[in-house]
């Protein structure tokens, strides 16, 4: 749980720093792929990536130990970091309701911790992995006709595909069980976990600079914690500690809809605000 937490603190600030990039990007032209290429041109998105990157390696620690409901919904608390940082860098001020939405998150993830069982045991069946690459191609796809909806529900598309992709790195860490280089080009799901997190951060760039980031980022919590959840309740063996059921999904709902209810901090600073802080910040 500690990797876990620590994933979502990194995940959290780097939402700040990348939401700022990925506004300063903006105005240039042309497609996703553009998009990212000049957003790796500004250190905040550079030092997003390098957070992310650290995230990615605590959660696949966490991955190994926690089931992925306890997983997931540590890094949907993601939000609640991006909402005190925004706090802190952006001077974003938190209302009453939106300070409660934190403490709703934390005590969501305390009973999660309490309830959480260890990882399950079992392998999957054997066309899960397939399944998996299946959803990465899927995503990808979705990423790229998001990019050309109206407004409206552009974000919250894009935000979904994000969510699912990160969603099949979670399942696909799990379905990954020999590090031989042999297994893992032979393993579908060494391809999954590849092709479905870069689908997601190309999505997530896109939602960030492209609609409303506050849909967006509730499109992503929600892709990013039911499917996977399931998935390892019910193939994969994920249980809670004998007699805490209730109280894992109990806790498990109270740190999703406290997460949704933080929401808006994907948004982090839009318009001239953004750029006129990011100015200041520089």
């Amino acid at each position: 749980m500690v990797c876990a937490l620590g994933a979502a603190v990194c995940f959290g600030t780097a939402t700040v720093l990348q939401a700022i990039a990925a506004r300063a990007a903006a105005g240039g032209g042309g497609g996703e792929a553009a998009l990212l290429l000049r957003a790796l041109r500004q250190w905040r998105y550079l030092a997003g990536l390098a957070l992310d990157g650290l995230g990615f390696l605590l959660q696949i620690a966490a991955l190994r130990s926690l089931p992925i409901y306890a997983v997931g919904a540590a890094l949907a608390a993601s939000l609640a970091v991006t909402a005190v940082v925004a706090a802190r860098l952006l001077r974003v001020r938190l209302s009453r309701v939106e300070w409660g939405a934190v403490a709703v998150v934390c005590a969501g993830l305390a009973m999660l911790g309490l309830a959480s069982g260890t990882e399950g045991d079992e392998a999957g069946p054997d066309w899960l992995s397939y399944a998996m690459l299946g959803v990465a191609v899927a995503v990808l796809l979705l990423g790229v006709l998001g990019g050309r909806l109206p407004e409206r529900g552009r974000a919250m598309v894009l935000g979904l595909a994000s969510g699912f992709g990160f969603g099949v790195v979670e399942v696909a860490v799990r379905l990954i069980d020999d590090l031989d280089p042999g297994s893992l080009l032979s393993n579908p799901a060494t391809y999954a976990l590849l092709l479905g997190g870069g689908a997601a951060f190309l999505a997530l760039t896109s939602a960030l600079q492209r609609g409303s980031v506050t849909a967006a980022t509730a499109g992503t919590v929600i892709g990013e914690t039911i499917g996977p959840a399931l998935v390892g309740v019910v193939w994969l063996g994920d249980r809670t500690r004998e007699g805490l059921a209730w109280l894992a999904v109990l806790g498990f709902v109270v740190a999703v809809v406290g997460a949704l209810g933080l929401a808006r901090f994907g948004e982090v600073a839009s318009g001239e605000q953004t750029e006129d802080r990011a100015g200041a910040l520089g």
